[in-house]
């Protein structure tokens, strides 16, 4: 099973991806659990969010952004997800598809590259849960200003992180491996619906 963990800025990915991994080791101890972050998550691919992540003089154009996040998804899916899914691991992704899908085709109005780009790397290819953590922007973005400095795509207007919530609720909305939860409520509140989902979708 590939169970993913998205959402905005400050949405509390962290700390679900924590707990999944928690109630997976309960449910199934005898099976190995392989943990993943997008964009990285191999040798590879973590030298790319470096140079992703970091605000540079030169600023980064919107389509190079988004072919480095591809390339470094591509990485990860070939060489450490497929691979473990084959060997009937649980690999557990804090981000995957969706959240190009948010930020590149919402925030950056990318989506039509987007959708070319997830075709030709993945094809068929997806999560079989993926859990939404939906924040309002602004919320999100405050909390993620309480962590300590802020990272390129974190100092985006708030009209970026808008339009990439707008986009996870509108796919949320029409497929049902996407589970919406409130991320604004109490932490214990969110990790109790957590736990709820996954123990009907194991």
């Amino acid at each position: 099973m590939f169970i993913v963990i998205e959402g905005l800025e400050g949405a509390g990915k962290s700390s679900a991806v924590a707990l999944v991994n928690q109630i997976v080791a309960e449910r199934f101890p005898e099976r190995e659990i392989v943990n993943t972050r997008e964009p990285g998550g191999t040798p590879l691919a973590e030298e790319i969010r470096e140079i992703w992540k970091q605000p540079r003089q030169e600023p980064m154009a919107p389509i190079t952004e988004l072919l480095m996040v591809y390339a470094c998804r591509g990485q990860l899916v070939e060489t450490v997800i497929k691979p473990a899914l084959e060997r009937g691991a649980v690999v557990i992704g804090d981000r995957h598809n969706l959240s190009s899908v948010a930020y590149q085709g919402g925030g950056r109005m990318l989506a039509d590259q987007v959708a070319a780009l997830s075709t030709i790397t993945l094809g068929e290819f997806s999560p079989d849960l993926t859990l939404y953590l939906d924040i309002d922007p602004a919320i999100g973005l405050e909390r993620a200003r309480q962590r300590g400095e802020l990272d390129r795509i974190e100092q985006e207007k708030l009209s970026f992180f808008e339009r990439a919530r707008a986009c996870y609720q509108a796919a949320a909305a029409t497929d049902p491996r996407i589970v919406t939860i409130d991320a604004s409520q109490p932490i214990e509140a969110v990790h109790q619906q957590i736990r709820a989902l996954l123990e009907l979708n194991l």
